[in-house]
């Protein structure tokens, strides 16, 4: 049985710094944003609003750059602020 061997450097099958359609992705600058624990709070819209899109939608962890357990609490306080109309 012949051996299986590995794509050379420029044949398509084996590179992956390309997308399906043959650009190279660049990634999204990812927010500047300080702020303690104690200021993540539902009350505290303005800083909300920055992680929340135009459309209302929340932003990801991937983009945010929050680690888990303050993302967590930023989704629970963006919705809590939503319950009380105080953000759309």
């Amino acid at each position: 049985m012949p051996r299986k061997t590995r794509p050379e450097k420029g044949d398509k099958r084996g590179s992956r710094s390309r997308s399906a359609y043959g650009e190279t992705r660049t990634p999204r600058p990812k927010p500047k944003i300080d702020f303690t624990i104690d200021t993540l709070d539902f009350k505290n819209t303005n800083l909300l609003r920055q992680f929340v899109t135009d459309q209302g939608r929340i932003l990801p962890r991937k983009y945010t750059g929050l680690p888990a357990h303050y993302q967590r609490r930023l989704n629970v306080a963006i919705k809590r602020a939503r319950q009380m109309l105080l953000m759309k």
